[in-house]
């Protein structure tokens, strides 16, 4: 008899089982997510970076041109967020209708041509047209391209998967400033009345390489598992079967009201929005204003491009270390209280110290800390949303709420607080202790519930159903456990 329990062990460590009794080895599953890393992860990388790059231009020009004066700045950057928000549910609902093989590459290549669309306004409103429909094919950008990989790996998998591929808004912090300050010096071109230099430069030509990428990406990327041409047939079924089993749910489903509200008032995602709120003031106040800050301490445009750079590269590297630790120990609530720490003393730093040299340190803290968060928290809210409807709805629910703490961001740094922009600092300091208690609350949500089913406390939610409507349950199937 021992014997025979001990075979069975090493088969259960050797092979996973579908449904319909089919097995594939460790190795073969192994095989199929390495291969779906090298066709999907640059490519969806890439396109996020694209969203990102065109941050740099204030310092080179704009706000002279356009005459920003007072808050022009700030308003500008709010009507991009508003409309960002707005569309990111409703985006993230259309994804799974049309198919983000479609839809996807259509967004990037709408806020290309609108990028390059910028590249030509000539007033503070003109911008604010071209921010306002910047926003709206924007806003579904990164909670469509976080839903598409919770459709291809399992949840363990996820966050050091949307780590690397959101690691491109620091990588593009560190490749903007850059590529912004080659891009300014292009001399003038273009026809009389319409001339392009320094900063609408930035704007036109980012804008190219996003359409061109956005075209790219329509070829190259897949619908879902079950068509991936780079796979063979055993490949796509095994891409599709391990994600239908982990998440016990019905892939083919069609979304329905009642899968949005069981989105919204999922207890975990209203941890993950009031987590993703916070921690995206000082994720977007940091991209947004960072050069800004760096002039502020009496360095010049060109040299605060560039002194951007560092902090952005040390931020991208960090981020996708902890996500892979976090994948590894599956842990998400532990591995932000450690982030939220890092950028609680780069911003004490900031507020508290008068050298530059020494505020510039501070920069590293804050940025390290920082960009993990975002990623962390919207893995934590689709990592527990099982059920494709409702992980769809979900994407776009976290980062929806979240956009909401980046319209609070462009008010944290005001002309008239410079050059120390102590209220900034200290609003940052504020949403990271909010950051580390929602963390807190989240993992002690998912003890709990997880707790009270190992006890059997949701065995009465499967009692009378049929098969498909078991299967409709979801994260709500006493089976499932939360990740904390």
């Amino acid at each position: 008899m021992e014997g025979q329990n001990a075979a069975k062990e090493i088969l259960d460590e050797k092979y996973e089982t579908a449904a319909d009794g089919e097995l594939w080895s460790v190795e073969e599953e192994a095989v199929v997510r390495r291969r779906l890393d090298w066709r999907l992860l640059p490519l969806l990388t890439v396109l996020y970076l694209l969203c990102f790059i065109d941050r740099n231009a204030r310092i080179q020009g704009m706000q002279k041109d356009l005459n920003l004066v007072g808050f022009r700045f700030n308003w500008a950057l709010t009507v991009f967020y508003i409309p960002y928000l707005l569309v990111e549910i409703p985006s993230n609902i259309l994804l799974k209708r049309i198919g983000p093989k479609i839809y996807i590459p259509a967004l990037i290549i709408t806020f290309g041509i609108v990028s390059m669309g910028t590249a030509f306004v000539k007033s503070f409103q003109g911008l604010c047209v071209a921010r306002t429909f910047l926003g709206l094919v924007e806003g579904g950008t990164m909670p469509g391209i976080a839903f598409f990989m919770s459709c291809f790996y399992k949840r363990g998998e996820l966050l050091f998967r949307i780590g690397i591929f959101v690691s491109a808004s620091s990588l593009a912090g560190a490749f903007g400033g850059l590529l912004a300050t080659a891009l300014s010096r292009i001399p003038e071109w273009g026809v009389k009345g319409s001339e392009v230099h320094t900063w609408r430069n930035i704007f036109f030509f980012e804008g190219i390489v996003t359409v061109g990428f956005g075209v790219l990406g329509y070829f190259l990327m897949p619908g879902n598992p079950q068509n991936c041409m780079f796979l063979s047939e055993r490949q796509r079924w095994i891409a599709a079967e391990r994600i239908r089993i982990e998440h016990k749910e019905l892939t083919s489903e069609r979304t329905e009201l009642w899968h949005v509200k069981r989105a919204i008032f999922n207890i975990n995602n209203l941890i993950c929005c009031l987590g993703f709120f916070f921690c995206n003031i000082t994720v977007q106040s940091f991209s947004l204003f960072l050069p800004t800050i760096l002039s502020a301490l009496g360095w010049k445009a060109t040299k605060a491009q560039l002194l951007t750079v560092p902090p952005y590269a040390v931020a991208c590297c960090f981020s996708i270390f902890i996500a892979w630790l976090s994948d590894h120990h599956r842990k998400r609530g532990l591995f932000i209280l450690v982030c939220t720490t890092l950028t609680l003393t780069g911003y004490s730093i900031l507020v508290s110290v008068e050298k530059a040299n020494i505020k510039y340190m501070g920069v590293f803290f804050a940025a390290s800390g920082a960009f993990p968060l975002g990623p962390a928290f919207l893995s934590w809210g689709l990592n527990n949303a099982a059920g494709p409807s409702i992980r769809a709805v979900t994407g776009g629910y976290i980062v929806s709420v979240g956009t909401a703490g980046a319209i609070l961001a462009t008010w944290t740094y005001v002309p008239t607080d410079g050059p120390k922009y102590i209220r900034g600092h200290s609003i940052n300091l504020g949403a990271e202790i909010c950051v580390a208690l929602v963390s807190l609350l989240g993992i002690f949500y998912a003890r709990w519930e997880n707790a009270l089913r190992d006890r059997g406390g949701r065995d009465s939610l499967v009692v009378g159903l049929t098969e498909e409507q078991v299967q409709k349950l979801g994260y709500r199937h006493p089976d499932f456990r939360y990740i904390e």
